[in-house]
This record gives structure tokens, C-alpha cells and sequence, in this order.
């Protein structure tokens, strides 16, 4: 059973007052169904932002900005152009934003751009009795099929972002869809999930779903405020003239439906019955309907006309013709103000920025207006307000007793994150930066990271530093270290002058911060020498280093011996880290770049076939991407490779198909 909003089709641009939908822009986003910045239906100039710019209109102009990456747009157009194969692949973009950013005192929480598989489909639902309401778990998936035009979902947008820089202001839901088909009604629902949902393709089955039948339940106290927040659900019917209906649920257990919400209220049909919806007649569970408990629109949604653009990614058709611009009505897009429609976490509990309503999106498409009709196509699950956890090391985690200084650094610093130390026992000397403090005690010392001012601890990591009790500080004048770059290589130069006392030297090296290895032995060439010097050229330095420490040990005469150390930075700017490794689903790339420059991400086999590549801008600081496994991952060795102009860094990465 399902409430019905008609809605009434209007095309002005304008802030949603009035009842109910017509093209907007709000928090600064055009809700417009135009892909273009600055831009709304065409008709006037707004200074707003949207999904891409479209850089070849000079008469667009204003402040706003797009909010996609659009990296290797270009050079997809120009394949999509020559190579009807590569029109079938599925992609993702995400923001071109750190998340949590601020743009214009508008605070950018995440961003998405997701296109599914074209033609022969593996992520679409077997057609049968896939219904929603039902567990993920029961939910049937072929190995691949086709279906009608108006449920083949070809691209998907979701964007979230708050209207101002604080939790005061509304946090707004904007989405899009594109479908194949134009003619007849379109049906499609964009579900949030509390956990880490996410589809295996070997298995054809979801994973991670929620512990109540499925889903994860929203739970009340006794005065009817939230305790806990679940699954949310928003179901939308366009036919071939506007958005004829919208309607949230939220998945709640059927004995809280006694409570009056505080924050919403629930649908009730002609009879004053709570409209819901579940698996059968049985379930315990039920995605119930809500509504605003205050008077007023809360969403909006309108649908391109003939000639729109289509997007620098372009748009395939049903025939897989690539398209500069939209023949009709397929692209349909929609805003929700989750504030009013009182599902804005972060005034639920104590009126924090820092919570946030969802982790993982999917977007479904259905045969009908019914909400339990059946399902046919799927794109996602896709995550969302993720931040890579904190992860740091020490460059040297061993210290001379009580003398001697180590640098600890954050790997993968997120612009947007605040990171603060602390020691129970050790001592810090000096933060040069937030993500990196020098320490001249051994201890434990550990690192918060905070995804904003004011938050709680997102993530933690900590690192200890030891005591070398065996290893006794060497003064300059006893051994001196140089080491120089030749060729790109280190090359190691000590001049010792206690030659005529040490059996042997040991050169040693880390890569990790963590422990030294020895590479190489020296032996002692003149022992009846005061002073001698020695060198030692170290070829084999890993590829994906870019700083290592050295040292020297002298194996003296009564077995002992003593060091010196120092760190050396390689001729690389980029730093590659790839997680979680093994893999099993999404893979994480993130890309630590002393400057701004150019790279090419290649994700390489092991029998050397390429199954990825991408053109990278890298900007100074950390960047960040996520990868989808696709079908042509399956399980084994591969290996991500960074190439830029000034060398390439690269890592192994294993691909297996159960979570490790």
C-alpha cells in the first residue's frame, strides 16, 4: 500500500517554497535535471553548483562548481567512440572533494557518480519474487540478463551536503538517476544502510547486511525520540511528464509502531492504518512510511528535457549509440531535505556534526507503484561518509637508550581530518605538522584522527618505539655516514676511525620504520688502519620506497658493537598505498604526493594483462580512490602501479573471493 503525492510538472528556477516540485536549487545545488554547474534548465544564469561543468559552453558562467571528478572523461569519450565493448563496463567517479570539506561555507559530506553495466547485466536481480522488504540475503542474482528498457539503470548520482558550515543547517539528499527507457511509467528506490552491505559477484550473494531480518531497525526510547537509527528507504515513481510520487520508510520493528515519533510521523492510508510493507505476513520487521511532523515541502524532483547534456561521460542508449545529449526524459533527478523530514542524525543526538545517517547506498529499479512489486536492477551497494583509519609508523622504531631521534608520520593524511598525539610514557619533542611529531623517548605514543573540529575519535592508531639496550651511539669522530643519490640509487660512504678495532661492518637498512636488515657485509680491507673508508652502492632499494634509514654496525673485537644512523629520501614524490590487501571486494588507493602532477594508475595481472588504468591529477597532499572488483578481477596476484615523471611506485595487491 502506498500514499500517492501528485505533483504538478513547473520549470522556473527557483528556492523550494511552495508546494510541491518544479526545478531548485538548494544549499546551492541545482536540483534541476541539468548535469551542468551554474546552469539551470538553461534558461538563466545561477551561481550554483551541480554534478560536472560543461567547459565547452562559454555562455555559462558563475561561481559554482562541479562536484564529480571527472578524470579520463576525455579519454573514455574517445574509446566509447571506437570500441562498442568498452560501452558495456560499469565505472564509478567519486567526489572530487575530500569529504567534510567546505566550499563556499557549505559543508560537502560525500559524493558519487556510478554507471552499471550496459546490456547483458551481472548486477540485476533474477526475475521472480525479489521484492523489497525482504532480507538481502534472499535476494536471487543471475549471472547476467537483460530486461526492459524503463528498469535498466544506465548512471546514478548521489550527493550529500549541508546548506552551512555547522550542524544548524539542513542536511539535503541529492540524487539522480538515469534510464534507458523513456516511454511509460519508471519505478526505482534509493536505500541507505547502517552497515557495510556490499554484493560478491562470485557468489552472486549480499554480505554485511543488517541483524533484524535483514536490515537494521531504527529503535525509540519512551517519549519517542531515536535511540538508534537503521535503514532508510526512498521510493520514486516518474512517469513520462514529472515525478508523480516520493516516499520515505524507514525499517522498524511492527511493535514501535505504537510510538508517536518525535521527529516524523508516520503515513497513515484513508482508514488511519500505518502504511508498511514486508516480507510476508509474518516478519517481525517492516518498512514503515513517514512524513515531516511539521507543515511544508521536503523534496523536490524533475526529469531533462530533449537535448539536455548528457555529461562528459556521455550517455549510451539502448541500442549502445554514444549520446552528447539526453533524447527525453532520461534523466531524472530529485533532492530530499533530510533535516525537515527529521532523518538528519546529527540533530537526533546532541546536535553533532559529526553523525551521520548512512554507510552504504544501493539504488534498485521495480516493475510498478507498488513498493513490494518486483525488483529488476541494482547498482551499488556503494559506501558512503567513509574516511580511510588513520594509519602512522615510525621511521626509526628503535631507539640508541635512552639517546637518539625518530619522526613519526601519518601514511595516509586526509585533508579534511584533524590528527592529535599523545604518549603515556614516551616524550615528544616537536610537532613539525599535524601529521607528523619528532620523539627522543621510547614509548607508546598514539595518534586520533577527527573527521571535523569538535568531533569524537573516528579512528586511532598507535605506534611504539624501543630501547636498543645493546647499541651504544657512535660520536662523529668515530664513524661518519654520508650517503648521496647516484642515479636515482644510495650510495653509502663511512669513513671509520676506530678500523683498527672493528672485525667487520654490517650496512644495514629499513624500510619500514620498524627493524633494520642487514644487506651487506664489509669486511675490514686494512685492520692495522686507524682510519679507513669504505663505500657501498645499494641497488636493490625496494621500488615503492620513498625514504629509508641506514646504519652502520661495527662488529668489534669483543663482539660488540656500536651504530649511527640517518634517513635518506629517494627520488620519488608519490607514495602508494593500496587497503585492504588481500581484497575481496572494494580496494583503496590512496596516493601521498609531495606536489601537484600528473600519473597513471595501472592495475596490472599477473599473466600482464591490464584490467585497469586511469589518468590521475594528483593534488599535493593525500588522494584518495576506491575501486569496485569487476568481473574480470577473479581471485590472484595483481600488482597497482603509479607512474608519474618521476618514477613509478607500485604494490602487490591479492584479490580472493571471502573477506579476509
Amino acid at each position: 500500500m502506498k500514499p500517492t503525492f501528485l505533483i504538478p510538472s513547473l520549470f522556473l528556477c527557483a528556492s523550494l517554497h511552495a508546494q510541491y516540485l518544479k526545478p531548485v536549487v538548494n544549499a546551492n545545488f541545482g536540483a534541476d535535471a541539468e548535469l551542468i554547474a551554474n546552469s539551470c534548465k538553461k534558461d538563466s544564469v545561477v551561481a550554483s553548483d551541480d554534478w560536472f561543468s560543461d567547459g565547452t559552453n562559454s555562455t555559462i558562467t558563475g561561481a559554482g562548481t562541479l562536484i564529480i571528478d571527472t578524470t579520463g572523461a576525455a579519454a573514455m569519450a574517445a574509446r566509447y567512440a571506437i570500441d562498442p565493448d568498452f560501452r558495456k563496463l560499469s565505472f564509478y567517479r567519486s567526489m572530487r572533494f575530500p569529504a567534510y570539506s567546505l566550499l563556499l561555507n557549505r559543508q560537502l559530506i560525500d559524493g558519487v557518480f556510478l554507471r552499471d553495466h550496459h546490456g547483458s547485466d551481472s548486477t540485476a536481480f533474477t526475475i521472480g519474487a525479489n521484492k523489497n522488504g525482504m532480507s538481502p540475503a534472499d535476494w536471487s542474482t543471475p549471472n547476467a540478463q537483460t530486461m526492459s528498457d524503463i528498469s535498466d539503470i544506465e548512471d546514478v548520482f548521489v550527493h550529500v551536503r549541508r546548506s552551512g558550515n555547522t550542524s544548524n543547517h539542513h542536511l539535503w539528499l541529492f540524487g539522480g538517476v538515469n534510464i534507458i527507457g523513456t516511454t511509460g511509467n519508471r519505478y526505482f528506490d534509493l536505500e541507505m544502510y547502517q552497515t557495510d552491505i556490499s554484493y560478491d559477484h562470485a557468489s552472486g550473494k549480499f554480505i554485511n547486511y543488517g541483524p533484524d531480518e535483514g536490515h537494521t531497525s531504527w529503535t525509540f526510547d519512551t517519549q519517542g525520540k531515536v535511540s538508534s537509527s537503521g535503514d532508510v528507504i526512498f521510493t520514486l515513481e516518474y512517469s513520462t511528464a514529472a515525478l508523480t510520487s516520493l516516499e520515505a520508510r524507514i525499517w522498524v520493528n511492527k511493535n514501535d509502531l505504537s510510538i508517536t515519533p518525535a521527529a516524523f510521523d508516520w503515513v497513515k492510508d484513508s482508514q488511519g492504518k500505518i502504511v508498511y510493507d514486508s516480507a510476508s505476513t509474518s516478519s517481525q520487521y517492516v518498512y514503515a512510511a513517514i512524513k515531516p511532523n511539521t507543515t511544508g515541502n521536503f523534496y523536490s524532483g524533475v526529469q531533462s528535457n530533449a537535448g539536455t547534456w548528457s555529461g562528459p561521460f556521455k550517455f549510451i542508449d539502448a541500442s549502445n549509440n554514444v549520446l552528447d545529449n539526453f533524447t527525453g526524459v532520461e534523466f531524472m533527478e530529485f533532492s530530499v531535505n533530510l533535516t525537515k523530514l527529521g532523518l538528519d542524525s546529527t540533530t537526533l543526538w546532541g546536535n553533532s556534526a559529526c553523525n551521520f545517517p548512512f554507510k552504504r547506498v544501493l539504488v534498485k529499479s521495480r516493475t510498478s507503484t507498488s513498493f513490494s512489486s518486483e525488483l529488476n536492477d541494482f547498482v551499488g551497494p556503494y559506501p558512503f561518509f567513509t574516511v580511510p583509519r588513520v594509519d602512522a609508523q615510525a621511521e626509526t622504531s628503535m631507539l640508541c637508550n635512552t639517546n637518539g631521534i625518530s619522526k613519526i608520520n601519518v601514511l595516509n593524511p586526509y585533508a579534511t581530518s584533524i590528527y592529535t598525539w599523545s604518549t603515556p610514557d614516551g616524550n615528544i619533542i616537536n610537532e613539525t605538522q599535524p601529521t607528523s611529531i619528532y620523539v627522543n623517548k621510547p614509548g607508546m605514543y598514539i595518534v586520533t584522527q577527527q573527521l571535523m573540529n569538535g568531533c569524537g575519535a573516528y579512528a586511532r592508531d598507535t605506534i611504539t618505539v624501543l630501547n636498543d639496550p645493546s647499541c651504544v651511539v657512535l660520536d662523529v669522530k668515530d664513524i661518519q655516514l654520508k650517503v648521496r643519490l647516484m642515479e636515482g640509487k644510495p650510495l653509502l660512504e663511512w669513513t671509520s676511525a676506530i678500523n683498527d678495532k672493528t672485525r667487520y661492518y654490517e650496512v644495514q637498512r629499513s624500510i619500514d620504520g620498524k627493524s633494520y636488515q642487514t644487506i651487506y657485509v664489509q669486511k675490514n680491507s686494512e685492520p692495522g688502519a686507524v682510519q679507513k673508508s669504505y663505500s657501498y652502492l645499494d641497488h636493490k632499494v625496494p621500488m615503492e620506497t620513498l625514504k629509508v634509514s641506514y646504519r652502520i654496525k661495527a662488529i668489534m673485537s669483543n663482539e660488540e658493537f656500536i651504530s649511527s644512523s640517518i634517513l635518506v629520501p629517494l627520488a620519488y614524490s608519490v607514495k602508494l598505498t593500496v587497503y585492504p590487501n588481500p581484497a575481496y571486494q572494494n580496494v583503496n588507493v590512496s596516493i601521498f604526493s609531495e606536489k601537484q602532477q600528473k600519473a597513471v594508475a595501472t592495475i596490472v595481472s599477473a599473466a600482464g594483462i591490464t584490467v585497469y588504468q586511469q589518468d590521475l591529477s594528483l593534488k599535493q597532499g593525500a588522494n584518495v580512490f576506491t575501486l569496485t572488483k569487476n568481473n574480470s578481477w577473479t581471485p590472484g596476484l595483481y600488482i597497482v602501479r603509479i607512474t608519474s615523471a618521476e618514477g613509478i611506485q607500485w604494490q602487490k595487491l591479492v584479490i580472493q573471493n571471502d573477506k579476509p
